[in-house]
């Protein structure tokens, strides 16, 4: 008798063989879509500025940097401007004196939102167990 468990490693195995089965690692493509997409939105920075312009809706560079404690302006900077040339984001500047910027995520970057959120929830639940994790190997 299958078990949950067994039909998920079932589902993951074969997720996995669609996703690499096809690749001739002594050849490795160019490009690899995971890593390149990846790369961007995933990193430490990019996935909190994603995840406070999904609550806030709309925020303005020194709000984000508020929000996103630790990050300097260089890299809100760099980050803003990685997520916009991926599509995560859209900068609206306003003709005014001093001139107003403001970030919002597109349609696409919300939908990124849902499957972060899912991701964030996860590491949320088992955060303790990381840390423990991390205590009992002489992390902390």
């Amino acid at each position: 008798m299958e078990t949950i468990v067994d039909n998920q490693k079932v589902r993951i195995t074969k997720k996995l063989e669609k996703m690499f089965a096809h690749i001739d690692y002594k050849n490795p493509p160019a490009l690899c879509p995971v890593r390149d997409v990846m790369s961007v939105a995933s990193d430490q920075w990019s996935t909190l500025i994603i995840l406070w312009l999904a609550y806030f809706d709309t925020l303005r560079f020194n709000k984000l940097k508020k929000y996103v404690y630790g990050i300097s302006n260089k890299v809100l900077s760099q980050r803003l401007k990685a997520l916009e040339a991926d599509g995560y984001l859209k900068r609206e500047a306003f003709p005014e004196v001093p001139i107003r910027v403001e970030y919002s995520l597109t349609e696409f970057g919300h939908s990124y939102v849902e499957r972060l959120l899912e991701l964030t929830e996860w590491m949320q639940k088992n955060s303790p167990k990381v840390l423990a994790n991390r205590e009992q190997y002489g992390l902390q």
